[in-house]
This record gives C-alpha cells, sequence and structure tokens, in this order.
C-alpha cells in the first residue's frame, strides 16, 4: 500500500467567480462535470491542437486545483493569465503544497486532501498537503514504475510538450477530452482527428525480450524508424510509435528494436484503438 512523494509535480490553483467558465473555455477536459474527491486528466493546447501542458484537475471550496510539472507551472499561470482578459478569476502557485501519490488502499492522514485518480481504476489517488503532513514509503521511480506498468503516458517523460496531440498521449482514451462541451483552445485540430480517425501515432507499452530499454531509443525495423521510447522501468516501457509503420514491418517479419534491445509491443488495456500484432517480436 505504497505512498510516494512527487517533488516534479506542483499545484496551480484557479479560484473566483469565473474560476469554471475560464477553464470550461480553455482546456481538453469538462470541468463543469468534474465531481468532487475526483481528478480528470486535462491538458492546455496550442491553436494547432498540440498538448502544451498536461495537468490533474479537481475541485477545491473556491475553484480548482491543477496538479501539473513544476518546472512547466511558472509557465502555465502565465499562458492562463492571456486568456483571463476581464474574468473574476485568481491564478497563483502554491509551492507550500506536496503533491504525493498512493495506490493500493494506502492509508493517508486525516489532514490530506485525496482525491481519486480518474485517468483508469487502479491508478490509486493523489494526495495534497503540507510539507510534512505524511511520510512516503515508496519512491517516485515506484509511481512511475506503476504508471508505465498501466500504460499511462505522462508529459515531458513520453512526450515532448508542444510536439504531440491529444490522441497521441492516449488523452481520448483516459477522459482527457470531452469531445461535446463545446470550443476550446485547438479543439477543431482535436475534434477533426477524432471523427476522421486519422491518429496514426499512439504511445503504446513496450517490453525488453532481449537486452535492456532505455529512454530516448529509437525504435527501428531493419531501416525503418517507428518511434521513441519514453519512460522504462526495468524490462517495460511507454513509447510513441507509428502504428502503420509498426504495421507494415510485422506484416514483412522485421523484427522491431530499440538500442540494443529486441522489443514486443502491448496494447494497453484501456484502448479503443487496435495495436498491430501485440506482443510480437518479430
Amino acid at each position: 500500500m505504497p505512498i510516494a512523494l512527487l517533488p516534479d509535480r506542483t499545484v496551480v490553483t484557479v479560484t473566483g467567480q469565473d474560476a469554471s467558465g475560464l477553464l470550461q473555455g480553455v482546456v481538453t477536459c469538462n470541468v463543469e462535470t468534474l465531481e468532487p474527491g475526483q481528478a480528470r486528466l486535462g491538458a492546455l493546447l496550442t491553436p494547432q491542437g498540440k498538448v502544451l501542458f498536461d495537468f490533474l484537475i479537481s475541485r477545491i471550496p473556491d475553484g480548482y486545483r491543477l496538479d501539473t510539472d513544476a518546472a512547466r507551472a511558472p509557465d502555465l499561470v502565465k499562458r492562463l493569465t492571456l486568456y483571463r482578459l476581464r474574468a473574476q478569476v485568481t491564478l497563483a502557485l502554491d509551492p507550500t503544497i506536496t503533491v504525493a501519490a498512493a495506490w493500493g488502499g494506502a492509508e493517508t492522514a486525516m489532514d490530506t486532501a485525496s482525491v481519486k485518480d480518474g485517468r483508469l481504476d487502479g491508478v490509486g489517488t493523489r494526495l495534497y498537503a503540507a510539507e510534512g503532513a505524511f511520510s512516503a514509503d515508496a519512491s517516485q521511480a515506484d509511481y512511475h514504475a506503476h504508471r508505465i506498468g498501466l500504460g499511462i503516458p505522462e508529459g515531458g517523460r513520453d512526450y515532448a510538450f508542444g510536439d504531440a496531440f491529444p490522441h497521441e498521449a492516449l488523452m481520448d482514451q483516459l477522459d482527457g477530452v470531452d469531445f461535446k462541451k463545446g470550443c476550446y483552445v485547438g479543439q477543431e485540430v482535436v475534434s477533426r482527428m477524432q471523427h476522421r480517425g486519422t491518429a496514426r501515432t499512439r504511445i503504446v507499452p513496450v517490453i525488453a525480450v532481449e537486452g535492456a530499454l532505455a529512454t530516448g531509443a529509437e525504435i527501428v525495423a531493419g531501416e525503418r524508424a517507428l518511434g521513441t521510447v519514453g519512460s522504462v522501468a526495468e524490462s517495460r516501457g511507454l513509447a510513441l510509435v507509428r502504428l502503420d509503420r509498426l504495421a507494415d514491418a510485422l506484416a514483412t517479419g522485421e523484427v522491431l528494436r530499440a538500442g540494443e534491445a529486441r522489443i514486443g509491443v502491448e496494447t494497453p488495456s484501456f484502448a479503443t484503438f487496435a495495436v498491430p500484432a501485440p506482443m510480437q517480436a518479430g
């Protein structure tokens, strides 16, 4: 029943009478249907539909909490400020809050804010409290191994900010995009990809069946480039892969390699898209 501190995450608060309206009009997820005690995946996109920032968003008494990458949080505040205009909204970083993840039924202190991670059953909960309010019995690496094992991508680790569409980052699979709520920044591009089924690149689990996986390794079949490995935990990892090229490579019996490793691919348990020949190592 582990709890892991996540020092690379921080909290941005969005409060005020217009907080819901501001966020609903700019982020990918639906904040109006967000239940108390639930955290939902969301993103702020470029006008061209690529992910600039990702976060887990949850309600607080006077607005919303955005659990996001600590290094990029100041830029997220600046970007949201550009969209605020005359709205009655206060945007602030809250460096006093410690962010942690718990899974496997871990119990937490009474004064800790706990919300269910809504991306997928089994991911666990997110915890928010003042520094020192609880102690960790697992490492950040343990959390990422848990996340990787479930096939859950994370921005900056499994895809580059400003370079990936929500479909590529599996946000359409993990309740991170609402296709019915109306307009938000980049909505037209994302909606077109959804309705035309044009997402050829996806993050998928990969497994080393020979050799060692390494973050950043290029995935190839013969001389054909298929993608890049992101997060790695021992023999398992997540990789951004062109599925059409993967299908072509496997159809001709080519071996899949990532650096020194010979690999196979899996279909995420939650996926509604097809992965060609899952677990075929060539």
